[in-house]
């Protein structure tokens, strides 16, 4: 059995290191794990299907599309507007504008990448013209796009929730929270370096007139988390219907109301989230099935008496989680990470009494990390595709960035209300 496992996670760093895509890197050790293991030549195919055979995942390819509907039309720019009118006079101004940008945009898309093609896109150049360092600006937007994923609607949550057997409508309403508090951490850490090095707001402050004008503008971007939290925080909607509504709604917005969508457009949309959508449910199929290898091989309890025999403290045991989780994201996907390592961590959390939301929002923090950590940092391909710097300098560039959500994650650990506040509310 052990000779099985061992088989199994060679292969698979094997294979990440000849940068094999994660899915299908998964699913090769898994026909691996089977072969060595005896096992049926049908197994890989059932757990797939089986896998992909779940309600909430349904919502996955909705918010997607709703995404790429708001990326393409006008929402991001209205939305960059409005936060110019409200930060844009702070020092390091432009570098806020950015941040909340994305915490707006975030609440929209669901993507990381996304968030920082979206936003990074405009503001990037933007900051550049503005007279801020090109590292400096591509990194803020960078980190400010891992926001996408933490702030509801969001995929890894959606996939952690199927995965862990938890109330994705609990894990968005509980994201809430600790997705603005990471990015008044980024704000922050952004302010410091701004200071630092003379970088002064856009001006003089908006007035009350110009901000209005503003948030009338959008008003139909910031109506999109109100409808679909307030859709599953009331019960009325399930997220995945949520998915549907924000898919129809954002679409009669851009397409019809404002009239920002043209029909190549919209067939860009509808390739761009097929390719998406295949993408992340290969990946979900592939690492479920490698999941109940690991199952059958009791894994997860050998992880369990593994860490709880290090310490059975939890402020030691969960920062020790808190750094493997890190390590892994440096060279496997986040999706990946949630899909593997859920099953295995999630046993040790619950014996030492933590919440499973809690975790939830505590690792979907952790794996976003990743989004900036080379060599699988998508983030980071994304900024160096718009910015055109290399990807060693803004890898040094974000480090403050990622020191700061790491400070933030340890707050998220300790001060568990940050998540879990909303949800008592709810009860």
């Amino acid at each position: 059995m052990a000779t099985t496992v061992v088989l199994i996670f060679v292969f698979l760093a094997v294979f990440l290191i000849l940068s094999v895509p994660i899915g299908v890197a998964i699913g090769l050790s898994v026909l691996v794990g089977m072969f060595a293991g005896n096992m049926p030549s049908a197994f890989l195919i059932q757990k797939m299907i089986t896998a992909l055979d779940a309600f909430p995942l349904m919502a996955v390819p909705f918010f997607i599309m709703a995404g790429e509907i708001m990326q393409k039309g006008s929402m991001a720019q209205r939305l960059l507007e409005l936060s110019r009118c409200l930060v844009g006079h702070i020092t390091g101004g432009m570098a806020h504008i950015s941040v909340l940008t994305a915490m707006f945009f975030g609440a929209l898309s669901g993507s990381a990448p996304a968030t920082v093609a979206a936003v990074g896109g405009i503001m990037i150049p933007s900051m550049k013209k503005e007279g801020y360092d090109l590292p400096y600006a591509t990194a803020v937007n960078t980190s400010a796009g891992c926001l996408g994923v933490m702030i509801p609607p969001s995929v890894p949550l959606i996939i952690y929730g199927t995965t862990a057997g938890v109330s994705v409508g609990d894990l968005f309403i509980a994201g809430i929270v600790p997705g603005i508090f990471v990015g008044i951490f980024l704000m922050v850490t952004s302010y410091i370096i701004a200071k630092k090095r003379g970088y002064k707001g856009t001006g003089e402050r908006s007035s009350v007139n110009e901000t209005l004008v503003a948030l009338k503008n959008s008003i139909h971007a910031l109506l999109v988390p109100v409808i679909v939290l307030g859709g599953i925080y009331g019960g009325i909607m399930t997220p995945t219907e949520a998915g549907v509504v924000a898919v129809i709604y954002s679409f009669l917005v851009e397409g019809v109301l404002l009239r920002h969508l043209t029909w190549p457009q919209v067939w860009e949309i509808l390739r761009s989230t097929a390719l998406t959508t295949a993408t992340i449910f290969l990946v979900v199929a592939t690492a479920t099935a490698l999941g109940q290898i690991l199952l059958f091989n009791n894994v997860p309890d050998m992880m369990v008496k593994l860490l709880v025999g290090i310490t059975d403290n939890p402020y030691l045991l969960i920062p020790i989680i808190i750094v493997f989780l890190i390590v892994m994201g440096t060279f496997m996907d986040a999706l990946a990470n949630i899909l593997i390592l859920t099953p295995l961590l999630l046993p040790v959390v619950k014996h030492i009494g933590m919440d499973p939301v809690h975790f939830g929002i505590v690792m979907i923090v952790t794996v976003s990390m990743g989004f900036l950590t080379p060599p699988v940092g998508v983030n980071l391909f994304v900024g160096c595709g718009i910015s055109k710097i290399s990807i060693e300098r803004l890898s040094v560039a974000v480090l403050p960035f990622l020191g700061a959500m790491i400070i933030a994650v340890l707050f998220l650990v300790f001060v568990p209300q940050l998540s879990l506040g909303l949800l008592g509310l709810k009860g």
